[in-house]
């Protein structure tokens, strides 16, 4: 499937009445406003979110947009778009510059239904995907009883000429699977993050099948029977044995959460055939970091402590230290 690149805006009236007169609106000031989704993945087949609306608001109003693809809902799967791939929701609407804040809009789905939001996992079953946040934003949004809100309460500069935002879902942190007596999968807001493109940078590299091999024969020895690669990105400086999982409650004093995680891809040539494994982190604010690899990501519970000494066992394997993030540059590390 091919995802269309092309919002429509519902209405700026609004907000531009708001900031003025029919007299001097000539004026106002705008900047071009551009909207796009990437993901840091998850351990799932598909990760797929039917989306509604975006609305940027602050004191002067709000300002909403149509992401509907010619009235249907817009399904972007996030694990399409890995690293620094992105899919379009918002292009090149003229904004009055300023302050604003956002939410963004999907429809929420109890039941698996091909046209709404939903997980598939990697043996094929699939089951509804939700959000447990909703209500509008300034006063607009969508009001259905399916529809959940991603809010993004830090507010964003739109300045004169073109803005550039990406929403990065990290999914190995907010996504929860079905748990009790709920058959469908959890978005929390909270692991999705607004980055100014202009602000970051990219780290890419690759791991060797044998350190692969190496960290699949050590996890069999802990109770994992199947395999998933990663990479975790961490603060400056984290040595291997501080490296944590990703977990709701506070770990040890001495551990250091991580920032993100990214798949690692196997790349094939014409003939199908493995040549490198590859990962890549797609928005990373400049600075200097550590990886650390694991092929236990499954068993990274973003609810729970996922340690060593579990069985079947988290573990990173492998660390890289001092790995430096330009903006606008992408920085290569390989394991």
């Amino acid at each position: 499937m091919k995802f269309s690149k092309i919002a429509l805006l519902l209405s700026t009236i609004g907000l531009l009445s708001a900031c003025g007169s029919n007299d001097d609106s000539s004026n106002i000031e705008t900047g071009k406003f551009n909207l796009g989704v990437s993901d840091n993945p998850a351990d799932a087949e598909k990760v797929m979110i039917a989306f509604k609306q975006v609305v940027l608001k602050n004191d002067a109003g709000s300002i909403s947009f149509d992401v509907s693809d010619d009235g249907e809902l817009k399904q972007v799967d996030l694990l399409k778009f890995q690293g620094s791939a992105v899919e379009t929701l918002v292009s090149g609407q003229d904004v009055t510059v300023g302050e604003y804040q956002m939410c963004i809009y999907m429809e929420n789905s109890e039941v698996v239904n091909p046209d709404s939001s939903y997980v598939q996992k990697m043996d094929g079953a699939t089951a509804g995907l939700t959000t447990n946040s909703n209500g509008s934003c300034g006063g607009v949004g969508a009001d259905d009883d399916n529809t959940g809100r991603l809010f993004f309460n830090k507010t964003f500069t739109i300045a004169a000429g073109n803005n550039s935002f990406v929403a990065e879902f990290d999914l190995q942190k907010g996504l929860q699977g079905p748990k009790g007596n709920k058959n469908y999968w959890t978005l929390k807001p909270t692991s999705v993050q607004l980055v100014n493109t202009a602000d970051v940078g990219a780290i890419a590299g690759s791991v060797p099948a044998a350190l692969i091999a190496e960290c699949e024969a050590k996890a069999a020895t802990f109770g994992s029977s199947e395999f998933s690669s990663a990479v975790y990105l961490y603060p400056e400086a984290t040595a291997l044995d501080n490296m944590d999982d990703f977990r709701d409650a506070a770990g040890e004093l001495t551990k250091v959460a991580p920032i993100a995680a990214a798949r690692v891809n196997p790349v094939v040539d014409d003939n199908g055939q493995v040549i490198s494994n590859d990962y890549e982190f797609g928005f990373v604010v400049a600075n200097n970091y550590s990886l650390g690899y694991t092929c236990t990501t499954q068993h990274d519970d973003p609810e729970l402590p996922n340690t060593p000494e579990d069985y079947p066992a988290f573990f990173l394997h492998v660390a890289e230290q001092n790995v430096i993030v330009i903006n606008g540059e992408t920085t290569e590390r390989d394991f």
